[in-house]
């Protein structure tokens, strides 16, 4: 089924439904499109984290500790 179809289907049956089983399913597509949002959002901190110079620093920084100096081991 196309997108262009199950649309026209959705709505249809919408017509159907009460009016507070209307604002039920606006309720439901409204936090559907909010984790979206916050995938995107999320996705481009990830991008602007990973891409930035703001950490490059640590990369040339010596390392302070070695495996010698671990005093007890977790297995």
């Amino acid at each position: 089924m196309s997108r262009e179809e199950l649309i026209t289907n959705t709505i249809e049956k919408l017509r159907q439904l009460s009016d507070s089983k209307i604002q039920e399913v606006s309720d439901y597509v409204s936090f559907l499109a909010g984790k979206i949002d916050d995938k995107i959002i999320s996705e481009g901190i990830k991008t602007l984290t990973s891409t930035s110079k703001s950490y490059e620093f640590l990369h040339s920084e010596e390392e302070l500790y070695q495996v010698s100096d671990i005093k007890e081991k977790y297995q």
